[in-house]
Order: C-alpha cells, then sequence, then structure tokens
C-alpha cells in the first residue's frame, strides 16, 4: 500500500496550496480517507476526513477555509486550502483508515 502525498510548501499567510495524496494497492473507493498534520512540538490532529460516500468532516480551526475531495476513478483525495494562517503549518500525512502516507510540509509565513 502506498500513499504518495504532494503539495506541500512554501506560502505566505492568506495565501493557498492544493494537497494531492495518490493511493495505490487498497481499494480507494471503500476507504474513508483524510487528512492529519503535526506541528512541531505538537500531537498529529485531525484536519479533514471524507467518507466512502462523499460525506465530509472537518476540525474547527479549517471549517470554511480547506475542503477535502475525492476522485475515486483516480484513486485520489485532495485538500484545498485557502486563507492560510501560520498557525497552519506543519507536516501533513494522508490517511487511508488503517494506512498512512510520508507526509508533506506546508510552511505559512507571516
Amino acid at each position: 500500500v502506498q500513499l504518495q502525498a504532494s503539495g506541500g510548501g512554501l506560502v505566505q499567510a492568506g495565501g493557498s496550496l492544493r494537497l494531492s495524496c495518490a493511493a495505490s494497492g487498497i481499494v480507494f473507493e471503500a476507504y474513508r480517507m483524510g487528512w492529519f498534520r503535526q506541528a512541531p512540538g505538537k500531537q498529529r490532529e485531525l484536519v479533514a476526513l471524507i467518507g466512502k460516500g462523499g460525506l465530509t468532516n472537518y476540525t474547527d480551526s479549517v471549517k470554511g477555509r480547506f475542503t477535502i475531495s475525492r476522485d475515486n476513478a483516480k484513486s485520489t483525495v485532495y485538500l484545498q486550502m485557502n486563507s492560510l494562517k501560520p498557525e497552519d503549518t506543519g507536516v501533513y500525512y494522508c490517511w487511508a483508515q488503517v494506512f498512512w502516507g510520508q507526509g508533506t510540509l506546508v510552511t505559512v509565513s507571516s
């Protein structure tokens, strides 16, 4: 199983990034998918989830700014991040129930 995350980078506060996670080795449409993040010195936390049927859930701090989506034909989950804030800085990990991706670093400068 591989979850290949990409799209991280350095962006100024107020900017946008789009993360992608391409999955292989799983029946993608059968899995809940999600994004977690880990800021320096902090525990990993949930950012957003998307169910098999497309139902979404977000942590309060990103509601209205981030959007999670999935393309089952491409076995890919996305995280569109708008109005980024310095506190969004961290390593973002793709999640497929019991599997984790390698993470992609997002740095938001003030």
